[in-house]
C-alpha cells in the first residue's frame, strides 16, 4: 500500500490506501479510503446567479448578507433588502476612532445641502467676471467714517449693497426669479447677504434697499448679522429676497463663483480689494482692484443682461458719487 500527500496553496489533502498512481485518474471514490481536508479562510457561499450579479453591481460582499433561501442560500430579495450601511470592513472601526470624528448633520446643514444641490441640478449657471477699481470708493468711505465721531462705520460691503440695488433699478431684468410657468420681476430691491454662522450659512435680507441711505443699510446689516449669529432671525428676515451677495473679500479671497440662491436669478460673488498694476491713460499705475463674479440662472437672465448688470455695477463702484443720485 502506497501513501501520497498532495499539497496546494490553500488546501492540504492527505490520501491513504492508494494502490498506484494510475488508479487516481479512474475513480477517486475507488482509491480514497480515508481523507483529511483542511481549508483555511475559505467558506463557500451559496447564492443565486441573479443575487450574485446584483450584489456585484452594488459592491456588496456576499459574506455580509444573510440568506433566506434553502440552507442559507442568498436570494435576490436578500440583496434588495440589505442595508449597505451595515457592511463591516476589518479594522474600519479602529481606523475611524483614531483618525476621524463623526458629527451628525444638523437640520440647517441638511437644508443648506438640499438647496445647493437643487440649485446646481436645476438652474443652468453661467458666470461673468469683471475687475473694479475701488480707489475712489475707499476715499469716499474714509471721508464718511471720518465724520462719524464713532457713531457709525460704513463698510465696503454696505456700499456694495447700495451699488447692487442701484444697478438693479437700472437693469430690472436681473432683478428676477424663476417660477417655472412664470418669471417674477421685482419692483423692490431686497438684497440677501450671505452671513457665516456656526454650523452653516444664512442669507438675511436687507429690504427695500432702493429707499435707504448708506447709514440705514449699515445699521440694518449689523442688526441682521448679529441676530443671525445669535440664532434670533425670524423667517421673514431670511426667506425671500430678489438678489444675493456673497462677500469673501475679508478672507483674502481674490475671486470665486457662488451658487445661486433659489429661486433668485443672480448672486454676486465679491473678492478682496488688492493692489494691482493697471494701465491708466497709457501709463502703468497701482490701484486697489476688486474682482466680482456674477452667477446667473440662464432660465431667467440672459448673457447680455448679466453683462449689462456688471457694466453698470462697475460704473457705480468706480464713481461712488453716483450713488447719491
Amino acid at each position: 500500500m502506497k501513501q501520497e500527500v498532495q499539497k496546494d496553496k490553500e488546501n492540504l489533502v492527505q490520501i491513504n490506501d492508494v494502490k498506484n498512481n494510475d488508479e487516481i485518474s479512474k475513480s477517486t471514490s475507488d482509491i480514497i479510503t480515508k481523507s483529511y481536508i483542511k481549508i483555511d479562510k475559505l467558506e463557500r457561499i451559496f447564492a443565486s446567479p441573479l443575487a450574485k450579479r446584483i450584489a456585484k453591481q452594488r459592491d456588496i460582499p456576499l459574506s455580509s448578507i444573510k440568506g433566506s433561501g434553502p440552507h442559507g442560500r442568498i436570494l435576490k430579495i436578500d440583496v434588495d433588502n440589505f442595508d449597505i450601511q451595515k457592511i463591516e470592513y476589518p479594522g474600519l472601526n479602529n481606523l475611524e476612532s483614531k483618525n476621524f470624528e463623526i458629527v451628525k448633520n444638523s437640520a440647517m446643514r441638511k437644508t443648506i445641502a438640499e438647496r445647493l444641490v437643487k440649485s446646481k441640478n436645476e438652474a443652468p449657471h453661467f458666470y461673468l467676471s469683471l475687475d473694479c477699481n475701488i480707489e475712489e470708493l475707499l476715499k469716499v468711505r474714509k471721508t464718511l467714517n471720518s465724520k462719524s465721531n464713532d457713531e457709525y462705520k460704513i463698510s465696503v460691503n454696505d456700499m456694495i449693497i447700495k451699488a447692487s440695488s442701484a444697478t438693479l433699478l437700472k437693469v430690472p431684468k436681473a432683478n428676477a426669479s424663476w417660477e417655472y410657468e412664470n418669471t417674477k420681476y421685482f419692483r423692490n430691491t431686497d438684497i440677501s447677504v450671505a452671513v457665516a454662522i456656526e454650523g452653516g450659512l444664512i442669507t438675511p435680507i436687507v429690504k427695500n434697499v432702493q429707499s435707504k441711505g448708506l447709514l440705514e443699510i449699515s445699521n440694518d446689516m449689523k442688526n441682521l448679522a448679529s441676530k443671525a449669529k445669535d440664532g434670533k432671525l425670524q423667517p421673514d428676515e431670511y426667506i425671500g429676497g430678489s438678489f444675493s451677495i456673497s462677500n469673501l473679500g475679508m478672507y483674502g479671497i481674490k475671486e470665486f463663483s457662488a451658487v445661486i440662491n433659489p429661486p433668485q436669478g443672480c448672486i454676486l460673488a465679491v473678492g478682496s480689494g488688492e493692489k494691482r498694476p493697471i494701465v491708466i491713460n497709457n501709463e502703468i499705475s497701482i490701484a486697489t482692484i476688486m474682482t466680482v463674479t456674477l452667477s446667473c440662472d440662464h432660465r431667467v437672465v440672459d448673457g447680455a443682461v448679466g453683462a449689462e448688470f456688471l457694466s453698470e455695477f462697475k460704473n457705480l463702484i468706480e464713481n461712488p458719487s453716483l450713488l447719491l443720485l
